[in-house]
C-alpha cells in the first residue's frame, strides 16, 4: 500500500507539473488571439498602417507562445492514458468527446488558420485576412472550451450514469455536459482571465518601448488599445469569479470550506476570513483577521444562510460512506453473477453514493467490514489541504484587484495623452507582466487541489485513479518532464526576448538611445 500511495502521489505530482508549465502558455493564447482581431479590425475600419505594423508585430509573439503551449499540451492528453488508465476507463465515454472535438478545434482550425494569419500578409485582402484572424481567436477559444467542459465534468458530473455490467460512466445527455453552469462559468473566467494576461502583456513591452523612445507610435496605440481592453477583461473575470465561487459552493462545498478557511458551520451573517493561518491537524485557524459580515452575501448572495464547515461537512461524508457501502458490496456480487436481483435492487437503492465507499476501500478491503475508526479517516479525506488552496484563491484575488488598479490607471493616464509624465509608472509596467501568470495559476491550484480527494468529485477517487507503474518509472518520467518543460521555458523566453529586442520591422531603423524630433513630438502626445 504503500509503494502504491508513493505512485500516487508522483503521479499527481507529475500531472500538476505539466499542467501548470503548459498553464503558463495558454491564457496568453487566449488573449492575444481576441486582442490581434481587435487591433486587425481597427485596421480594416480606419485603413491607418499603424494598426496593421501592430497586429503583424504581436502576431510574431502570439506565435511562438502558441507552438509551445501546443507542444507542451500535447503531453498531457498522452498521460490520461499512461498514468491515469483507471480514471480514462472510468469515464473515457464521456471525457473522450470533447477531448477529440478540442484536438480537431487545435489542430485542423486553429492551426490552419494561424499558418494563414502569419503569412497571409499580402496574399489575402483586407476581409479576408481580417476573417483567419477572428477565425484563429476562434479556434483558440473553443479548444478552450472542449477543455474545460471536460474539467467541469470533473468538478461537477452531469449527464451521465454509472454502468454496473460495464464498470464505466455513461453519458445520457450531451447538451447537460456541455451546457453545467461549472463547465459554462470556468470556460467564460478562464478565456477572460487569458484576455487579462495578453493586455498586461502588451501594455508591459509598450511601456518599454515608450520608456527607451523606441516605436512610439506603435507603442502608445498598443498600450492604449490593450489597456482599455484589459480593464473591460478584469471587471469580467472578477465578475465571473464570484459567479464561479457561488457555483462552488453548491457543487464542492468542501472546495469553499478551504477556500474561506471555515472549520465550523458559519451562521448567517458569517465573516470573511481576510488572513488566517490554517492549521489542519487541529481543525481550526491559528490565526484570523476577519471582516464582520461580508462572507454570507458574498458566498450565497443572501444575508440569511449558514455556510458548512468542515466539521459537519466530514459528519455529511460519513453519513455517505455508511450508505455507500452496500453499493459497493452489491457491486461486487454483480460483478461474480450479474442476473442476481436482490444485489441490483440494493445498488439500485444506494448508488449515489458509491464514490464515498470506495473512499474507505483504501483502508479496508472489504468495506462491509470497515471500523467506525475507519469510516472517520476516509470522511476526513473529503475535506482538501486547507491552507494551499486557502492562501491560493487570496493570491488570484489581490492579484486580480491589483491588476484593475493598475489597467485604470493606464486607461487614465493615456486617454489623458500624460503618460510622459509618468515614468514611474511606465516602469512598473514591466513588473507587472508576471501577476496574471501568477494569478492564472493559483486560480488553477484552488480549482483542482480544491477537489481533492477526487479526480471526478463524489463518483472516482483519486487514489483510485492511477496506473499500477513502479516508483522508479514515475520519478524517471518526472524528471524527464521538468527538465523538458523548463527548456521550453528558456526557449520561449529566448525567443520573445530576441523579438522585443528587434521590435517591429517596419521601425527597426529608429535609434533606441537618440530620439529624433519626430519621436520626441510623437512621445509628447503618449
Amino acid at each position: 500500500m504503500q509503494e502504491l500511495d508513493t505512485v500516487i502521489e508522483l503521479s499527481r505530482t507529475q500531472f500538476a507539473a505539466t499542467a501548470l508549465y503548459h498553464y503558463l502558455f495558454v491564457p496568453l493564447t487566449l488573449g492575444l488571439s481576441v486582442l490581434l482581431a481587435t487591433m486587425e479590425t481597427i485596421y480594416v475600419i480606419t485603413g491607418r498602417d499603424i494598426y496593421r505594423q501592430m497586429t503583424h508585430f504581436w502576431s510574431k509573439l502570439f506565435a511562438i507562445n502558441f507552438a509551445l503551449g501546443v507542444a507542451t499540451g500535447l503531453t498531457m492528453e498522452f498521460e490520461f492514458g499512461t498514468n491515469w488508465s483507471t480514471y480514462s476507463h472510468f469515464v473515457g465515454d464521456i471525457f473522450g468527446a470533447p477531448l477529440a472535438i478540442e484536438g480537431l478545434m487545435a489542430f485542423f482550425l486553429e492551426s490552419t488558420f494561424v499558418g494563414l494569419m502569419l503569412f497571409g500578409w499580402g496574399k489575402l485582402s483586407r476581409g479576408k485576412h481580417l476573417l483567419v484572424t477572428y477565425m484563429v481567436a476562434l479556434g483558440s477559444n473553443l479548444s478552450a472550451l472542449w477543455i474545460l467542459v471536460a474539467n467541469g465534468y470533473m468538478q461537477n458530473p452531469v449527464g451521465s450514469v454509472f454502468n454496473p455490467d460495464t464498470m464505466r460512466m455513461e453519458l445520457t445527455s450531451l447538451p447537460d455536459l456541455i451546457f453545467s453552469p461549472e463547465a459554462q462559468a470556468k470556460f467564460v473566467h478562464t478565456s477572460i482571465a487569458g484576455y487579462v494576461t495578453a493586455a498586461i502583456f502588451v501594455v508591459g513591452i509598450s511601456a518599454f518601448y515608450l520608456l527607451r523612445r523606441r516605436h512610439i507610435e506603435l507603442a502608445k496605440r498598443s498600450f492604449r488599445v490593450a489597456a482599455l481592453f484589459g480593464v473591460f477583461a478584469t471587471v469580467g473575470v472578477i465578475s465571473l469569479g464570484d459567479a464561479l465561487g457561488f457555483i462552488n459552493g453548491s457543487a464542492q462545498p468542501t472546495k469553499l470550506a478551504a477556500m474561506e478557511g471555515l472549520w465550523e458551520t458559519a451562521e448567517a451573517p458569517a465573516g470573511f476570513n481576510l488572513i488566517a493561518w490554517p492549521n489542519q491537524e487541529e481543525k481550526r485557524n491559528d490565526f484570523e483577521l476577519q471582516v464582520p459580515y461580508l462572507l454570507t452575501p458574498l458566498v450565497t448572495h443572501t444575508f440569511d444562510e449558514s455556510i458548512p464547515g468542515v466539521s459537519d461537512l466530514e459528519v455529511d461524508a460519513e453519513a455517505k460512506i455508511r450508505d455507500g457501502i452496500p453499493a459497493l458490496t452489491a457491486l461486487k456480487a454483480l460483478r461474480e453473477n450479474p442476473d442476481d436481483a436482490e444485489a441490483r435492487a440494493t445498488f439500485d437503492a444506494h448508488q449515489d453514493n458509491l464514490g464515498y465507499a470506495l473512499l474507505v476501500q483504501r483502508y479496508v478491503e472489504d468495506v462491509s467490514q470497515a471500523t467506525d475508526a475507519q469510516i472517520a479517516k476516509a470522511a476526513a479525506d473529503t475535506i482538501p489541504p486547507v491552507a494551499p488552496v486557502f492562501w491560493s484563491f487570496r493570491v488570484m484575488v489581490v492579484a486580480a484587484f491589483l491588476m484593475m488598479a493598475f489597467l485604470i490607471l493606464a486607461v487614465i493616464y493615456s486617454l489623458r495623452g500624460t503618460l510622459h509624465r509618468h515614468n514611474g509608472f511606465l516602469r512598473l509596467a514591466p513588473w507587472m507582466i508576471p501577476v496574471p501568470f501568477i494569478a492564472n495559476e493559483a486560480g488553477w491550484i484552488v480549482a483542482e487541489l480544491g477537489r481533492q480527494p477526487w479526480t471526478v468529485y463524489g463518483q472516482l477517487p483519486t487514489w483510485l485513479s492511477a496506473s499500477t507503474h513502479s516508483v522508479g518509472y514515475m520519478i524517471f518520467s518526472l524528471v524527464g518532464f521538468v527538465l523538458l518543460y523548463t527548456l521550453f521555458i528558456v526557449i520561449e523566453m529566448f525567443l520573445m526576448v530576441k523579438f522585443i529586442r528587434l521590435g517591429p520591422s517596419e521601425d527597426r531603423r529608429e535609434s533606441p538611445v537618440e530620439p529624433t524630433q519626430r519621436h520626441s513630438s510623437q512621445w509628447s502626445e503618449a
